[in-house]
Order: C-alpha cells, then structure tokens, then sequence
C-alpha cells in the first residue's frame, strides 16, 4: 500500500542536498484543506542557546505554476529561413 498523507498531517526528512545555511535542515510535505504543501524547516538558534524550528509552506501547484501567456504568433516571413 502506497503512502497517503492523511489531512492535516505531514512528514519532514533530512535534507541530504543542503548545501549552504540558507538551504533548509529537513522538507517534507503537509496536506493542508486538502491541498499539498511543501514544507522547509531551518533549525535556529537564539542568544541563550534554545533551539527552534522556522518554517515555511508553498502550496505544490505554486511551484509547478506553468505561464498562461500565449506563446508570440509565427509569421510566415520568419519560416523562410528554414532549410526544409
């Protein structure tokens, strides 16, 4: 039986690809109204020495987002060129 993420929960892993600080410590996913998030998580520490876990979320169609603008329109002048 295939993972499901069950709604309002999620899961974080280790990110095994950081590279500099900026890079999240761990990421996962999070179902959310029945929507799929991603989810980044970066390990702070304050003054004292606490640590903390920041987050951050980006809705998965977000990132896939493909542009609705119409591609420009090809003239016939601009196929004379083409050598077939």
């Amino acid at each position: 039986m295939a993972y499901e993420i069950r709604e309002n929960s999620g899961s974080l892993w280790p990110n095994d690809k950081r590279e500099k600080d900026s890079h999240p410590n761990s990421k996962g996913q999070v179902k959310i109204d029945g929507k799929l998030f991603w989810v980044s998580a970066w390990t702070k520490a304050t003054d004292d020495g606490r640590k903390w876990l920041s987050l951050s979320f980006q809705a998965q169609e977000d990132r896939f987002a493909v542009s609705t603008k119409e591609p420009d329109a090809v003239l016939d002048d601009d196929l004379d060129g083409i050598p077939f």
